[in-house]
């Protein structure tokens, strides 16, 4: 699945999910943008071991939810070509109670899930369309489809991201980009280890175990790929059979 010759942008590159996906891109031969805002160090490092093991990487660091400064690294990133892969991966959990989320927590989550992918594939997709090849793909939760208690702001925000998927995938399916949503259930990551001990895992997923990012990745890869070029206006669960 080879994406040679392609360019691939991947939000919130320094977690967990974003490093193994950005891992995946560049393995199948993508040149990968690597966007971090609060740890420019951590993608940095990243970018470095691709290049050091053949791949191809350069680094973005901006904030996301702001127009202007995403605007801007669009432009820097257009002025080496077209971005025909986005990875919309970049999200912040800040959870709460419905009756108690105060309303810079309603906000924040919004704004980088939902404002963030706004920011980005807009002025990014134009110019994908002109090469008539492309995909987009965002990182959605099994919270937006099941919903969890405490995360109204996280399952709204990416409810709304998969809405846009469908949404975005019939306006431009005719020009060869596909846009899909995956759903991660719980995936193993410093975050989701300090809140998921093993049994209470064993309990919520029939299949007894959190995912990989590396599993969620090989999804993304495969999604990015030639193959999957006749796959569009899709959520894509990877939970583990969670339902």
């Amino acid at each position: 699945m080879s994406l040679a010759g392609k360019r691939a942008l991947v939000t919130g590159a320094s977690g967990a999910l974003g490093t193994a996906i950005a891992r995946r891109l560049a393995r199948d031969g993508a040149a990968v943008v690597l966007h971090a805002n609060s740890r420019p160090d951590a993608v940095q490092a990243l970018a470095a071991e691709i290049v050091a093991t053949g791949g191809q990487a350069t680094v973005q660091v901006f904030d996301l939810t702001d127009a202007v400064a995403a605007e801007a690294a669009c432009e820097r990133m257009l002025a080496e070509g077209p971005v025909q892969i986005i990875v919309n991966n970049a999200g912040v959990h800040d959870d709460a109670v419905f009756p108690a989320m105060r309303a810079e927590q309603w906000h924040r989550v919004i704004d980088v899930s939902l404002h963030g992918f706004f920011h980005v594939t807009r002025p990014l997709l134009l110019p994908m369309l002109r090469t008539r090849w492309g995909r987009v793909i965002n990182i959605s939760s099994v919270a937006a489809l099941m919903g969890n208690r405490g995360q109204v702001n996280y399952a709204a925000a990416k409810g709304a991201l998969n809405s846009a998927t469908k949404a975005l995938s019939l306006e431009v399916a005719g020009r060869g980009v596909t846009v899909n949503a995956v759903a991660p259930g719980i995936i193993q990551s410093p975050m989701a280890d300090a809140v998921f001990d093993p049994k209470a895992v064993a309990e919520m997923v029939p299949a007894r175990r959190a995912g990989t990012p590396d599993e969620v990745a090989a999804l993304v890869g495969f999604l990015a790929s030639a193959e999957a070029g006749y796959i569009t206006g899709q959520v894509i669960s990877i939970n583990g059979g969670m339902a």
